[in-house]
């Protein structure tokens, strides 16, 4: 039991580390890239409005 338990602890402990190594990373890359960020925000969400109004259209 306590064996599973520690093997447990081990699997948070690293997904939590990767977590926050790829937090930093894309908060580094969001600081750099503000510009094509917004942009392609922008063609992201246009799209996505696209989607909903032909689903509802659909219907």
């Amino acid at each position: 039991m306590a064996r599973g338990f520690n093997n447990f602890m081990k699997g948070i402990s690293m997904g939590a580390m990767v977590g926050i190594a790829v937090g930093a990373v894309g908060s580094m890359y969001m600081r750099a890239n503000k510009k094509s960020i917004k942009k392609n925000v922008g063609k992201a969400l246009r799209n996505v409005g696209n989607l909903v109004d032909d689903v509802s259209g659909m219907f």
